[in-house]
C-alpha cells in the first residue's frame, strides 16, 4: 500500500482514512434505500478487492483478521 507522506501517525492516518469511508458508506446506504443493508456489505466486498490491489492477500486477510477480532470482542462485552 502507498504510504501517504505526512507526520501522522499510523493509528490516526487510520482514524482519518475511516472518518472519510464511514461518510461515504453512509450516503452510499442512503441513496440505497432499501437496498441500504446490501450496500453496506457490497462495500465491503468493494473494500476488500481495493484493498488486495492495493496491498497484497496476506495483508488484506491479516486486517480482516484483526477487524474480526475487534467484532468478537465488542459483542463479548454486550452479553
Amino acid at each position: 500500500m502507498t504510504e501517504p507522506s505526512t507526520d501522522l501517525s499510523a493509528d490516526a492516518m487510520f482514524d482519518k482514512a475511516l472518518d472519510i469511508a464511514e461518510k461515504h458508506l453512509k450516503r452510499a446506504i442512503e441513496e440505497g434505500g432499501v437496498l441500504g443493508p446490501y450496500v453496506a456489505v457490497a462495500m465491503i466486498e468493494a473494500a476488500v478487492n481495493s484493498a488486495v490491489d492495493e496491498t497484497s492477500h496476506e495483508d488484506v486477510v491479516d486486517m480482516l483478521r484483526d477487524l474480526a477480532n475487534q467484532v468478537e470482542e465488542d459483542a463479548d462485552e454486550d452479553d
